[in-house]
């Protein structure tokens, strides 16, 4: 081929591109210097070369040979139509979707390049849009391990260790060294490897003051808990807390966030960091990481239109999917259409003001209740109901004592709570992201009997099981990955002004087998849920070896008094195991009711009236 390429002092210089190779040749017809064919591109781009047939014969070529294609292609689809088809349901279908997106890769700049980055969900990206900066949604807990294997020579912590440790399960939890990038003009994050992560920003060492109490402790737990996480690294902390009362224990407290993980997801990962033997590694194998390539903002925003362009197939097979599936299309739709209504119908009611549903501010208390789960089971067995049935009716009968103490009449409030629902499959355990679906229960706070409280919710129940409450949640979360991002972060930012309930309370099955930080034993962990504007407590509960741990996280400034709403939860959990007949247990109380709940600020909460001093519960565990 004989290509004229121009020079800038205004004369050419004649090339031939032949046999693989670039020829130069000057005017005086000397052969010139050869260039392999692999220089040859870089060559002619460098020298501005334009071929001597015009612009125009090169387009018209494309787009014949364009035009030629789809012909062929779409008689191959009329051919599947008419002769088979059953094919063109799903064969020429597919190769209907294939051919436009291959279209539109081309003419976006090429094909899809191998995925160097995972899209966050809808679900996912929305706990980052809530998030703000006196509202930071982390899920978090504490944890308490004997320190028999890590202590050190000088009666310390071995962090090293833990670190160490810590670092060698990362190749498995490939999430704990990814961060959040934005693709550009969209408001959609997708996770990329950090190349510049470093652990030793993650996993950091403190001490407790003397005497280094179950006060301080929650005190400290909730100054870490409050504070966003870095969203310019990956999204996880974890603290390493020696200097608790007696030198026999340490704790962990570590925080995740939101839009990693959800409960059961927490649980499949503890299980990963820690091991169900004492056996103890000291010197675990870490293993080299080495990230992908980031994507450049273009291919980011190429694939997001790509996949948009999917969306309508995807929509197509969604359906069709049902339609195999259901044994009555038309009755199960019609049933999952009533079940959209009623659960947008409930989303829509404004809950009741309560002393919990106020602006909230920027600082926390964080306190902690135990219980044995035995008992929790002996409650069951007598008066009826599930476990979470349970759970709901202490938590009624804490919230009917607290409202009465802030001279409130509890029979006056419509008090809704919201109760996470896992709506993740077998195939989906192992992986984080959030697989969560809600219920919205009216607690019966104006019944004064405990038996027919506990009667109502079971009643409730069984009734949201029926109608698919937790179907149809799951399916307005799905449809927003068909929606646009703008929408969906309009949402995300109102929706804490008309909130629909007035508590989280989320209760997740934990290990019920003792599980081991290199050779120390796990002896508790106190969950935490985290808050939004218009909700200044939550509770969170995770069952473990035996045991129910409670975590109470609440807004500094709207519960000055929550020590005496973990009290009111002891007394309500006590007279239900009264009726159930037993007496109520002292075992396993924890330290409920502290005698200040932890607080981020200095000096703790306010004192309780005379005669309301708490007591402080240390339970010992080998």
């Amino acid at each position: 081929m004989h290509v004229r390429a121009p020079r800038s002092s205004g004369c050419y210089v004649d090339l031939d591109l032949e046999e693989g190779c670039l020829r130069r040749r000057s005017r005086r017809g000397s052969k010139g210097v050869e260039l392999p064919s692999d220089a040859a591109g870089d060559a002619l781009e460098d020298l501005g070369c334009q071929d001597e047939d015009s612009a125009g014969s090169v387009l018209a070529a494309f787009l014949w040979w364009l035009l030629l294609g789809w012909i062929v292609h779409l008689y191959s689809i009329y051919d599947a139509a008419v002769w088979k088809p059953e094919a063109w349901k799903t064969e020429a279908s597919e190769q209907l979707k294939n051919a436009i997106l291959a279209f539109f890769s081309n003419l976006l700049g090429g094909k899809m390049a191998t995925p160097a980055y995972d899209r966050l969900t809808a679900l996912d990206s929305s706990f980052l849009l809530l998030e703000s900066a006196h509202a930071p949604l982390h899920v978090a807990s504490t944890l308490t391990f004997d320190a028999a294997a890590l202590r050190t020579a000088d009666g310390g912590i071995d962090a090293d260790a833990v670190r160490a440790r810590l670092a060698s399960e990362l190749h498995r939890i490939p999430r704990y060294r990814q961060k959040i990038a934005w693709i550009p003009l969209t408001q959609r994050p997708v996770w990329i490897d950090d190349d510049r992560f470093n652990i030793d920003y993650h996993v950091r060492h403190t001490s407790l003051p003397r005497p280094g109490n179950a006060h301080q402790l929650k005190r400290l737990s909730a100054r870490i808990m409050e504070q966003s996480l870095d969203q310019s690294r990956p999204l996880w902390e974890m603290w390493v807390v020696e200097g608790l009362e007696g030198g026999d224990r340490f704790a962990l407290i570590s925080k995740v966030h939101h839009c990693m993980i959800d409960g059961i997801s927490g649980v499949d990962l503890l299980n990963t960091m820690l091991s169900p033997t004492p056996d103890a590694d000291l010197k675990p194998e870490i293993q080299r990481f080495i990230p992908r390539r980031v994507p450049t903002g273009f291919e980011l925003w190429r694939d997001e239109m790509l996949r948009r362009i999917r969306l309508p197939f995807e929509v197509v097979r969604d359906v069709r999917q049902f339609v195999a599936e259901a044994a009555d299309a038309r009755l199960e739709f019609m049933s999952r259409m009533r079940s959209v209504a009623a659960a947008l119908g409930t989303s829509l009611r404004v809950a009741s003001a309560t002393p919990f549903n106020h602006k909230i501010g920027p600082h926390r208390r964080f306190d902690w209740l135990e219980m044995s789960l035995d008992d929790i089971k002996q409650i069951r067995r007598g008066l009826g109901g599930s476990i979470n049935d349970v759970v709901l009716t202490v938590v009624t009968g804490a919230v009917q004592r607290f409202l009465e103490r802030r001279n409130l009449n509890p029979g006056q409030i419509d008090f809704r709570v919201m109760t996470p629902v896992s709506v993740r499959s077998p195939d989906q355990r192992g992986k984080l992201g959030n697989r969560v679906s809600a219920w919205f229960l009216d607690l019966p706070i104006g019944e004064p009997d405990p038996r027919e409280q506990l009667r109502k919710i079971r009643a409730i129940s069984l009734e949201l099981k029926e109608s698919k409450q937790a179907v149809a949640a799951s399916m307005l979360t799905d449809m927003a990955e068909y929606g646009s991002s703008t929408l969906l972060a309009l949402g995300a930012r109102n929706v804490t002004r008309m909130l629909p309930f007035n508590l989280v309370v989320t209760n997740v099955p934990g290990p019920q087998v003792p599980i081991y930080m290199l050779g120390s034993r796990m002896l508790e962990m106190f969950p935490l849920v985290p808050l939004v504007d218009n909700m200044g407590l939550g509770i969170a509960l995770m069952s473990y070896s035996g045991k129910l741990f409670w975590g109470f996280n609440a807004d500094y400034d709207l519960l000055p008094d929550l020590g005496a709403f973990v009290r009111a939860t002891r007394d309500s959990f006590d007279e239900l195991l009264k009726l159930s007949g037993l007496p109520p247990t002292l075992s396993g109380e924890g330290a409920a009711g502290g005698a200040e709940a932890g607080s981020s600020r200095e000096g703790g909460g306010i004192r309780p009236p005379v005669g309301l001093e708490p007591q402080l519960h240390l339970v010992k565990q080998s």
